[in-house]
């Protein structure tokens, strides 16, 4: 397998300004594509050690080509996560003024971060989507738009200037960006895990959500995400993505992907890993009755019940 990561590429993008905080980065080649999917699939087929791509942002939450591409196909794991900041510039070829912006371009999931600057300062201008931030500007080098949404960072790259900076709707906007491999044992608990499941439900009827999410709420686990997705089986056939507080180790969180194994019709397992960001303030104390202690402690009570030793 090549010693190689696979990113959204091409270069210039915010997925690779997040890649390259990881510290292994520097030991791998880093290797551009054209889309999440084939950046995924290049890890599928052997020819990139693992991907790094978005997965979720702070405006609309879940990207749902991430999310859909780990559902299908042939099983990945998440080994880590990344959170960066983004503010987006609006690049274009030098001479362009902002009168003369008729068309703009950027990766989807801009678009929600800055739809109320567009409406106030380029009302009439037409937006159409791109791969990705960075292949937005690329296309303005090349005169196929007017100019692009992406990181300021990108203009040297591609020959263009920043005509506006620090573009956003919202305050302290993120992207999350996950590391994908192909299926191994997680990481050891570092004590501030997540950790990502798919569930199918067994069949429609009222109440099955609640039901599903109560094997998560009688063992004190926390979610972090809840998206569904459609299966692509018909109209009103979802699957669920859900991020957890936690690691597969723990035993709360072992015996809730046990009660969903059990309970639902598929349980794809996509790895535990450390939360970024996390500082030592932001864990919380565990639910009464939840720690690996006192499960333990409740296995061994009916164990000597069934000995006759209560």
């Amino acid at each position: 397998m090549s010693a190689s990561y696979a990113y959204l590429g091409p270069e210039g993008t915010f997925t690779e300004v997040a890649l390259r905080t990881l510290p292994e980065s520097a030991t791998r080649e880093l290797v551009p594509m054209v889309s999440v999917p084939a950046a995924l699939d290049a890890v599928r087929s052997g020819e990139a050690e693992a991907a790094f791509v978005p997965i979720e942002n702070s405006v609309e939450g879940g990207i749902t080509t991430t999310l859909d591409e780990l559902v299908a196909g042939e099983p990945l794991m998440i080994y880590r996560e990344v959170l960066l900041s983004i503010t987006f510039a609006l690049l274009v070829r030098p001479g362009t003024a902002l009168s003369d912006i008729k068309t703009v371009t950027a990766h989807p999931a801009a678009q929600p971060q800055v739809r109320n600057w567009l409406k106030n300062h380029l009302p009439d201008a037409v937006w159409e989507s791109s791969a990705s931030n960075a292949d937005g500007a690329r296309l303005v080098q090349e005169g196929r738009y007017d100019a692009a949404f992406a990181g300021e960072f990108a203009a040297a790259r591609y020959g263009l200037e920043a005509l506006e900076t620090n573009i956003h709707d919202a305050e302290n906007a993120q992207t999350r960006f996950v590391l994908v491999g192909r299926p191994a044992r997680p990481a050891a608990p570092t004590g501030a895990d997540k950790t990502s499941v798919v569930v199918w439900q067994r069949d429609d009827h009222p109440g099955t959500l609640r039901d599903l999410l109560g094997e998560f709420a009688v063992r004190g686990v926390n979610l972090m995400l809840l998206q569904s997705r459609p299966t692509g089986e018909g109209i009103g056939n979802y699957c669920f993505a859900i991020d957890a507080e936690g690691h597969i180790s723990d035993r709360r969180v072992a015996e809730t992907l046990m009660g969903l194994r059990r309970s639902c019709l598929k349980v794809r397992y996509l790895g535990s890993y450390p939360r970024a960001q996390v500082r030592a303030e932001d864990v919380r104390p565990l639910p009464p009755g939840t720690s690996d202690e006192e499960f333990v402690s409740a296995a061994d009570w009916v164990a000597r019940c069934q000995d006759g030793r209560f």
